[in-house]
Formats: C-alpha cells, sequence, structure tokens
C-alpha cells in the first residue's frame, strides 16, 4: 500500500502523522487519508477538490502532473510527500 507522508510545517495546523492506504492513484490514496482525518482535506484540496496553489504532491520522487484531477497512477510501493511550498522573500 502507498505510503503518504507530511511536512512538519503541515502538521503544526492539523495531526497528519504518516500513513499507509490503499489506491492506485493519488486521488484514491488522497481520499482514503481523508476518510481517516477529515480535517485534513481542506488544507491540501480547495473547494474544487484540486490541490490548493500553496501546496505541491510527490509521488516517488516526482511532482504530480495533474493537480485538478489527482489522476497520476501511483504503486503499491509508492512514496508520496504532501509539501507545503514555501513562498516569499
Amino acid at each position: 500500500m502507498p505510503t503518504v507522508h507530511f511536512t512538519a510545517n503541515l502538521q503544526r495546523h492539523v495531526a497528519c502523522p504518516t500513513t499507509t492506504v490503499e489506491g492506485a492513484t493519488v486521488g484514491e490514496v488522497l481520499a482514503a487519508v481523508f476518510d481517516q482525518n477529515p480535517r485534513l482535506r481542506g488544507y491540501v484540496l480547495d473547494e474544487q477538490g484540486a490541490v490548493r496553489k500553496h501546496m505541491n504532491v510527490f509521488v516517488d520522487g516526482q511532482q504530480i502532473r495533474d493537480r485538478v484531477g489527482l489522476g497520476d497512477a501511483v504503486t503499491p510501493a509508492s512514496e508520496i510527500y504532501v509539501i507545503q511550498a514555501l513562498s516569499g522573500g
């Protein structure tokens, strides 16, 4: 099963420990995580279900391409990282 990791700066706002869930796409995996932790959804996805502008999702070291439909494929061995992108000067 894919493993999902959340950065410490996101964990300051909502409890989101590393978790392992089933899914064949980023969307399926994140849906399983949000089923366990509904409050986390609003931090990661916008109202339309797309990845928020200041969030990034990586699968096996590669940034996902489909930030709207979340259709990027994952494998049972995939490592998924959800990272709050920092901006500023």
